[in-house]
């Protein structure tokens, strides 16, 4: 049954990511799991049989799905050094295999839009996000073949999301390049907007900042909000939950410009709290001091206020 299998994988991938996260929290290293790494590539020498299961198979669960599991006292860079830390051990043991299946599944035909290329595609896609993991210089190189000679918007983007995690020269070069082609796609921006606002780095909240001030972006454009700022605070778990609370910070400022404008909007911006209480005692402080910080502006909408008010209960 392969929702069975799938959900075996996914609750020993938790429980082993769990273990490593409380390693970390406590200066330890975390444990190397060879017997999952062999059942990810026992999973990947079945690639032709179900490929858009096996997709779903080695991609392990989320940080978000890994928060609301240990539920209280949340560290999320532990959290993210645990879950990569894990990609980068099966990356490596499994590279060879990785690159088997991704060249195996590289069409030669043209685009298809059926269920069974799809998965094809998805299983291809997620085999190079894996490898690239382990392998920075060598995942950069693919990912950039794949983006420049991609003739579907999956792949293309699939690829570009890869090279989102790089830190490498061809990063840039493929986010400029994207923007120049699809320039004149509001929907298709939007996706380049909030890639670029999950980035997984330090310096990733200074360039959401930039971006605010590309000629693309408008703070009336709610769409345009939600796939910026809206990214960085609920899909970018350790940047929004920076230690030093800068993305708390930010936030609160965003919420108070739209409060003016579009109270609608930042009342929805300010749900990126609603789990402050769960985190760990230094972030959770920051985060009720930016809350506190809305609550006390005068003349707070009634939209905002409601949500904040119901935070900070």
């Amino acid at each position: 049954d392969s929702f069975n299998r799938w959900q075996a994988i996914q609750t020993y991938a938790t429980r082993l990511l769990m273990r490593s996260v409380t390693a970390i929290r406590s200066g330890e290293l975390p444990p190397q799991d060879e017997a999952f790494a062999e059942v990810i590539g026992a999973a990947l020498d079945e690639a032709d049989r179900d490929p858009a299961f096996i997709a779903q198979a080695v991609t392990l669960p989320s940080e978000a799905d890994l928060a609301r599991e240990i539920g209280e006292n949340i560290d999320p860079d532990a959290i993210y050094a645990a879950r990569d830390g894990l990609r980068v051990f099966l990356s490596r043991r499994l590279s060879s295999k990785l690159m088997a299946v991704y060249e195996h599944l590289t069409e030669s035909t043209p685009y298809k839009p059926d269920a069974a290329s799809a998965g094809r595609r998805a299983l291809r896609n997620a085999a190079l996000d894996l490898y690239a993991a382990g392998d920075h210089e060598g995942g950069s190189d693919v990912a950039m073949h794949q983006f420049q000679t991609a003739d579907n918007m999956t792949n293309q983007f699939a690829a570009l999301s890869v090279l989102s995690t790089l830190h490498t020269s061809q990063r840039e070069r493929a986010l400029d390049s994207f923007f120049r082609s699809h320039a004149g796609d509001a929907l298709v921006l939007d996706k380049w907007f909030s890639l670029q606002a999950t980035i997984p780095e330090a310096a990733t909240l200074d360039r959401v900042r930039r971006l605010m001030k590309h000629h693309a972006f408008s703070i009336a454009n709610p769409n345009r909000v939600r796939a910026l700022v809206g990214a960085f605070a609920m899909a970018n778990q350790t940047q929004f939950n920076a230690e030093d609370g800068s993305g708390y910070r930010f936030l609160a400022d965003v919420v108070l410009t739209l409060d003016k404008s579009n109270p609608q909007v930042g009342a929805r911006m300010l749900q990126a709290f609603r789990s402050w209480k769960a985190l760990e005692p230094g972030r959770k402080a920051k985060a009720e001091a930016e809350l506190r910080r809305i609550a006390d502006t005068a003349a707070l909408s009634p939209d905002v206020r409601d949500i904040v008010d119901r935070s900070l209960a």
